[in-house]
């Protein structure tokens, strides 16, 4: 889900970007104060942002220590519980 959310900031950051680039030719009464510059530096920031948070949206990954242990299980079937875990 956050890979969704770093992908959907990624292209409003391209979006503003362009905006200050003027690429897309859009005039906002809001925007009329600010320059140039500082809207297209909010879009790259935004898009830096977007792809910081797609990356970290990577997770579910298990650690290389996890990925090493194995579980020792006590008992037979549904009643089987686990008392540790070994290095493999």
């Amino acid at each position: 889900m956050k890979k969704v959310v770093g992908y959907v900031v990624s292209i409003v950051g391209l979006v503003v970007m362009s905006l200050g680039f003027n690429i897309i030719n859009f005039k906002l009464a809001l925007l009329e104060g600010i320059s140039a510059n500082i809207i297209a530096g909010v879009g790259i920031g935004l898009i830096i942002v977007g792809v910081v948070l797609s990356l970290k949206g990577s997770g579910g990954r298990r650690s290389k220590q996890a990925e090493e242990e194995v579980p020792i299980y006590e008992g037979v079937g549904k009643k089987r519980k686990i008392v540790g875990y070994r290095k493999d």
